[in-house]
């Protein structure tokens, strides 16, 4: 399912127009990408929680020519599924 089927979705079960449902998901996202941003976790019980995990520094090797290099330290968005999303996949 893409965006846009994901807003048709949303649409029909909310029973509002496509452009209010697409607004409302865009804003949604934008909302957790700005918690996410600040370090914060977003939790939608049932649903699942939204974190940010560090990674350290590490030491790499280029594929191409083996030579060794480093990786810098990142921070990455991770999401972890809850018991009822989970539950319903299964």
């Amino acid at each position: 399912m893409n965006k846009s089927e994901l807003i048709e979705k949303i649409a029909e079960e909310a029973g509002v127009t496509r452009a209010a449902a697409g607004h409302t998901l865009d804003a949604a996202i934008k909302v957790v990408t700005a918690a996410l941003k600040e370090g914060d976790q977003v939790t939608l019980v049932g649903f699942g929680s939204f974190l940010v995990s560090e990674r350290e520094a590490r030491k790499g090797r280029n594929p191409a020519t083996g030579a060794e290099i480093m990786i810098a330290a990142s921070r990455t968005p991770k999401f972890k599924a809850g018991k009822a999303l989970r539950d319903a996949v299964n």
